[in-house]
């Protein structure tokens, strides 16, 4: 199992993290220096192996770099914000 890096695909609104054949994604919507985590998706074939929890985490660090406060509508990002109090200081 081959995993690349996250990527923000911002035209598409997506942060993006692609294993071998396959490619869990982050959705948002960026409202000024707000950035709305909408849903994740990870295909079935990834499921369990900690996808999510990478695709989330380096979405994330990517949000903080660009100095964006988040707002976690999707429950995932939600529960992994909630998992890791020193993220916390990224919620709007």
């Amino acid at each position: 199992m081959t995993v690349e890096r996250v990527v923000d695909h911002r035209s598409e609104q997506e942060f993006t993290l692609a294993v071998g054949n396959h490619r869990a994604v982050a959705a948002y919507q960026l409202e000024g220096d707000t950035i709305v985590f909408t849903h994740t998706l990870v295909p079935p074939e990834l499921e369990g192996r900690g996808v999510g929890t990478k695709l989330i985490r380096g979405a994330l660090d990517l949000t903080r770099d660009r100095g964006l406060k988040v707002v976690p509508q999707c429950p995932f990002v939600r529960a992994y914000i909630d998992k890791h109090p020193g993220l916390r200081d990224l919620l709007a």
